[in-house]
């Protein structure tokens, strides 16, 4: 006999869709929790850079909730403090992760509610929170997405590259070797590719996915939702002419080509190897 999956239950609904957001909002309670009754983990995804990005729900959430776990509670109060959620916090970053999983999983099996959050963006996604997630499912507790930003979604929108289909690979490896040899692996891929990439390196994977990839179009996205947000498109080549005398600053998100069996490029309108349609426009972040 076939084992019927069990629904989380944690979702109120009403002819199959979910309560309206606006409710009464609780005040925290620390030590609030249900007897008998499990807490809810909500994975909660917040703004990459501009604090208004980040949606009513996850404000509400934020507000509900008797613990907020953080990866760095310092960047995480100053989002708190803007939306004047006084929630407490507690710190869950990736070296204490495995360790510090055990004692949130402690707090939602004593029936308090909990939401995680990363610096910025979707907890996970390269950043601490598979760990907790794992631990909390595996004991049986009820995991809320929360969804919102992510990096690699808001620049593959606007790449202008293909967007129906994509491979994400995080970060690129930092050893020269390894990285040309990943690289090495994606010679066949015809999706489009996604990686993150540090600034101090940006130059030297620039020309590695030119040596090892070829002259593939290149969209590298910088400090996204602030006030010196950047996108530069072109050809690798180009790209790594642009950048060789450059100081880059801020996280950036790397877009790449897939493999084609013609490669004609995306138009460029402007010379410049740093074009980007959005520079001089008044800014509104």
């Amino acid at each position: 006999m076939s084992k019927k999956l069990r629904p989380c239950g944690c979702h109120r609904k009403k002819n199959g869709i979910d309560d309206p957001p606006v409710v009464e909002i609780r005040s925290a309670k620390p030590d609030a929790g249900e007897p008998g009754k499990t807490g809810t983990l909500y994975v909660v995804a917040t703004p990459i850079g501009n604090l208004e990005d980040i949606t009513l729900r996850a404000i509400r959430i934020l507000r509900e909730v008797g613990l907020v776990a953080a990866e760095d509670t310092r960047r995480t109060r100053i989002l708190l403090d803007r939306y004047a959620i006084s929630t407490p916090l507690t710190s869950l970053y990736d070296r204490k992760e495995a360790k510090k999983s055990g004692f949130i999983v402690a707090k939602l099996l004593q029936g308090r509610d909990v939401a995680y959050v990363s610096d910025a963006g979707t907890p996970g996604i390269s950043d601490p929170g598979y760990l907790l997630v794992k631990d909390a499912l595996f004991r049986g507790i009820c995991v809320v997405p929360v969804p919102g930003a992510s990096a690699l979604i808001a620049a593959l929108s606007v790449s202008g590259l293909p967007m129906d289909s994509f491979v994400f690979l995080g970060f690129l490896p930092s050893k020269a070797v390894r990285r040309q040899h990943l690289l090495a692996s994606l010679r066949q891929e015809q999706r489009t590719l996604i990686f993150y990439e540090s600034p101090h390196r940006l130059l030297a994977s620039l020309k590695d996915i030119k040596a090892v990839l070829g002259d593939r179009e290149v969209v590298v996205s910088r400090e996204m939702t602030k006030i010196h947000e950047e996108f530069l498109r072109g050809p690798a080549d180009r790209l790594i002419e642009g950048m060789e005398d450059e100081t880059v600053k801020g996280e950036v998100t790397l877009i790449v080509a897939g493999r084609t069996e013609e490669s004609p490029g995306l138009p460029t309108p402007n010379s410049s190897p740093f074009a980007d349609n959005c520079a001089g426009r008044p800014e509104k972040h």
